[in-house]
């Protein structure tokens, strides 16, 4: 497949032509935006801003503020990452699933990671919570606070539903949407050009864990989601699959709404489950947590490094320019690679 662009480009370039994709796919998806929104719920561009910074003020707020989110999501993160190996060259495949198709119990143990990571993140949300800044970024403190402050009313109201249709609703634009979009752009994209760059493994899964959590904007929940952003970034480069991380990131947002929508339905009380709730787990289940948790984690990495008999595709090949197989790599060595775009084993675990 031939792109608009080289597919040799040195992975900074690549990250500078991501920006520019992104510009151009968040002027799609506001277009689109605005088009739907005026469409189905009459409200024009120009009040799209007031409604989803306010939507409980407006009769068809909640409506417009989760479309909006999903569009900008889908189309903005996600159309943007997919687009990048379009143009440099790639068929999606050989660029977000770079070494072969994984069994399904990749895909469960990444959602049992999650859950049975949940005591011990609690404890890391209630630390990050409370956390102080020091004297003399007081000031920035108190803007951060804030502005979680507003945030968590928005979202509080963004997560009530009254309805099995909102519930569905809210499942798709909050746990399907940003799973497949946000995992495209951050672990598929991101992470794979720094893995590149700075040709190192574990520089490039930290520092994408870093933009992840930081461009989410919640200085008082950036710790336990930079964690989470290591988790899913170790979970693709051991798998070499970007559907593992992407139930991991699922189970994570899927697993708070459908909790949400049992307290809501009487189904959960306030004493056995609080949305609002920043306080950790009992010590004793956070060790526990831990323990099984780095236990699995340890499980799957070990898999990477097994030989295999599996008779999907175990080769990667770089062609020149003339078509030429200039190198191959073994995908069932018993040492796990991370594969530049080019075929070139860049690291070992």
């Amino acid at each position: 497949m031939k792109g608009f662009v080289s597919s040799r480009l040195h992975p900074f370039i690549n990250l500078l032509l991501l920006v520019g994709l992104l510009l151009l796919s968040f002027c799609l998806a506001s277009f689109v935006m605005a088009v739907l929104s005026n469409l189905f719920f009459g409200v024009s561009l120009l009040q799209i801003g007031n409604v989803t910074s306010k939507p409980d003020t407006y009769a068809n707020g909640w409506e417009v503020s989760m479309l909006s989110q999903g569009i900008l999501l889908f189309l903005g993160f996600g159309g943007a990452a997919l687009a990048l190996p379009l143009v440099t060259g790639y068929t999606l495949a050989d660029y977000f699933t770079p070494r072969r198709p994984v069994p399904l119990g990749w895909l469960l143990a990444a959602g049992g990671i999650i859950l049975l990571s949940i005591p011990f993140m609690s404890g890391l949300v209630s630390w990050n919570a409370h956390a102080h800044f020091p004297g003399f970024l007081q000031s920035f403190e108190k803007d951060a606070r804030e502005l979680e402050d507003r945030a968590q009313v928005l979202t509080k109201f963004l997560t009530q539903f009254p309805t099995f249709l909102r519930f569905t609703v809210g499942l798709v634009v909050i746990a399907v949407v940003p799973a497949i979009a946000e995992e495209l752009m951050f672990r598929g994209v991101i992470q794979r050009n720094l893995v590149q760059w700075f040709n190192s493994r574990h520089v490039g899964v930290w520092l994408a864990a870093a933009i992840f959590s930081t461009i989410h904007f919640q200085f008082f929940g950036f710790v336990p989601r930079f964690v989470l952003g290591l988790v899913l970034g170790y979970l693709y480069e051991w798998s070499g699959n970007i559907l593992v991380p992407m139930a991991a990131h699922f189970t994570q947002n899927a697993f708070q709404v459908i909790l949400l929508y049992m307290q809501q339905r009487g189904q959960l009380t306030s004493a056995t489950f609080d949305p609002d709730s920043t306080q950790a787990l009992p010590v004793v289940w956070q060790v526990v947590s831990f323990l099984l948790t780095a236990g699995l984690l340890w499980q799957l990495y070990r898999n990477t490094r097994r030989p295999t008999a599996d008779p999907l595709p175990t080769q990667l090949r770089t062609l020149s320019g003339g078509g030429i197989a200039a190198r191959t790599t073994e995908a069932s060595s018993p040492t796990g690679r991370t594969i530049t775009h080019d075929g070139v084993d860049v690291t070992k675990i």
